[in-house]
């Protein structure tokens, strides 16, 4: 590894049980940037875009969001005040607790009514709510009252959600099963279930028109787009080199950046022919790919900046965040962000400011330093892989919201 790119960093189905490889020139065509960013998913819905000016930016992140590692934050909904140099601001109180006992990591068993680990978060504007996954259940908050609205656990359990752009319809998977749920977001009822082929449903992307919804399933080399008009598979993305881990699209959805089982690094894949594209190695910048201490692979965590100039990458046994050029195809290795502790997710401020590390490390991306740390009320340093960024008005509406992956914002003309 060459030590001048490692920068020194300064810590500053079923229905709900109710419970209540491409030619380089072909990349300018593939990408069809416009200079005007929009934002993706429920980012896109703005009331009204005047209204935003008087907003306040709120990050909120939920616990445990790394196992069930309570010492990282606790349980409940932290919020931050991203205007005030990520101050802690409350805990919301949550659901989310075990409905039966479960295996816990160390090989004993967590019994029922302990705190259950958090599998994703997403917002709807629609709704005014934020929703937290679960292992068994999925629950609705709304944003005004701070209360929780339902909770309904889910046949085959929950995972990594994603919204409909309008922030009407939630695409719910199945804990690594078979299926993912198709769920109202208003009251929480299965509308309908989806096989789409791609084995141990995981995680969960909308794309920006609403057009196609991306599914990734851990036990499946083939990332599944999926039309939410008819439920139906539209193509799989691959072969890939192994099964789906992180993923992420750019805006225009003519690229998918794929994390895969024994890649450090991540792979490209083309949306519109379903065709690999390239495969980006980090271990050929002199990183050793060595086994992390969760998620069993060595990139967990893949996502782009708004403006898709960068694409980070997760290396959790290097406690670090690779950064590679995107505006070159295949990108190009840049340099490497040293964190405190393992990382196993990576995401954005709205503004592409900032880059969240689930370390609770926030970076700057124009700097790559580290420029500001969560903790909550009691001083602990907060760790979550779930965290969304959110705009809200006084009496706290939602205006804006950003995701829990790293979306490439640059978009074509969608009409």
């Amino acid at each position: 590894m060459n030590p001048k790119h490692l920068l020194p960093l300064f810590v500053l189905c079923f229905p709900a049980i109710i419970i209540t490889a491409a030619a380089p020139g072909s990349f300018e065509r593939l990408r069809q940037e416009v200079p005007l960013a929009v934002a993706m998913g429920n980012a896109a819905v703005d009331r009204d875009p005047a209204r935003d000016q008087d907003a306040r930016r709120y990050l909120y992140v939920a616990v445990p969001g790394l196992r069930r590692y309570l010492e990282h934050g606790g349980h409940g909904l932290l919020v931050f005040d991203i205007d005030d140099g990520y101050r802690f601001v409350k805990r919301i109180p949550v659901a989310g607790l075990l409905r039966k006992d479960t295996p816990a990591p160390d090989g004993g068993v967590t019994p029922a009514g302990q705190p259950s680990n958090v599998k994703g978060i997403a917002v709807s504007l629609a709704t005014n709510s934020v929703y937290i996954s679960n292992l068994e259940t999925m629950q609705r908050i709304d944003l005004a009252t701070e209360q929780v609205v339902w909770e309904h656990e889910y046949q085959g359990g929950a995972d990594r959600m994603a919204i409909s752009p309008d922030g009407k319809i939630i695409y719910l998977p199945s804990l690594e099963k078979e299926h993912w749920h198709v769920v109202d977001a208003a009251t929480g009822a299965v509308v309908h279930t989806v096989h789409s082929g791609n084995s141990g449903a995981h995680n969960t992307i909308f794309g920006a028109d609403g057009r196609a919804v991306y599914l990734g399933g851990l036990r499946t080399n083939s990332l599944g787009v999926i039309d939410p008009q008819t439920h139906r598979v539209i193509r799989q993305i691959g072969p890939l080199g192994g099964p789906v881990r992180p993923f992420t699209i750019n805006g225009a959805q003519t690229l998918a950046y794929i994390n895969v089982n024994g890649l450090l690094g991540f792979e490209i894949g083309n949306i519109r022919t379903g065709d690999l594209m390239h495969r980006i190695d980090v271990t050929e910048q002199g990183f050793e790919a060595k086994p992390p201490l969760r998620h069993g692979v060595f990139s967990h965590g893949v996502g782009l900046t708004p403006d898709e100039k960068e694409v980070w990458v997760a290396d959790g046994a290097n406690e670090m965040l690779h950064v590679y050029d995107n505006t070159v195809m295949p990108p190009v290795y840049k340099q490497s962000v040293k964190l405190r502790k393992q990382p196993g997710w990576i995401s954005f401020s709205l503004d592409g400011r900032h880059a969240y590390a689930p370390t609770g490390e926030i970076v700057d991306v124009g700097t790559k330093k580290i420029v500001a740390q969560l903790a909550d009320e009691t001083g602990a340093l907060v760790k979550s892989e779930k965290m969304v960024e959110i705009h809200l008005m006084p009496g706290r509406t939602a205006v804006k919201a950003g995701d829990q992956f790293g979306i490439g914002t640059v978009s074509q003309d969608l009409r």
